[in-house]
């Protein structure tokens, strides 16, 4: 079976080289001399495909894949290597095309693909909506308030100013009744 990209066949492919990784975390408790090893699951599987498109239709080949690589949509991959992987999409994260040069209606291509993985809906959480807008909106009133009582306490205050600073000059000359 030859490697299909959506609905292109990827022809003259060379190889196809496929990476899978795992996630850890290390985690070091307090008062333990070593560390525990959490493991969170595999990420993608990136897979690197690389060929030679030749004849006729070359042209239309390396337009066709590069307007995949625009798109930048999940398309199907089907491959005999990733068969038991059960890899339905993929991304193309990397396009590399090249017209050998001396060699007319020839190109060679490099894809780096990423396995697609269907992102997990987000949690209903509209009940808890109203609750938590309502208690935001008193918050930020209560705040608003304090603010304009604070800009009024701030400019009441300097009413006083000039009476306390005759006070201060007369402390510091020695008190009232001091010559």
């Amino acid at each position: 079976m030859r490697p299909m990209l959506d609905n292109l066949e990827l022809p003259q492919v060379q190889a196809i080289t496929t990476c899978d990784r795992r996630s850890l975390a290390e985690h070091k408790p307090p008062g333990m001399t070593g560390s525990l090893l959490q493991n969170m699951g595999r990420q993608p599987t990136q897979l690197l495909v690389w060929g030679v498109a030749s004849g006729s239709g070359a042209d239309q080949f390396a337009q066709d894949l590069d307007k995949k690589f625009r798109d930048a949509k999940p398309v199907p991959f089907t491959s005999d290597i990733v068969a038991d992987s059960k890899i339905d999409n993929v991304l193309i994260d990397d396009l590399r095309l090249q017209q050998l040069a001396g060699k007319p209606e020839m190109y060679g291509y490099v894809l780096l693909l990423r396995e697609f993985i269907q992102p997990a809906a987000p949690e209903e959480v509209s009940a808890l909506d109203a609750g938590i807008l309502s208690d935001a909106q008193n918050l930020l009133g209560g705040i608003l308030d304090g603010l304009n009582l604070a800009q009024l306490l701030v400019s009441g205050l300097e009413r006083f100013v000039p009476i306390f600073s005759r006070f201060l000059d007369q402390l510091q000359q020695g008190g009232p009744g001091n010559p």
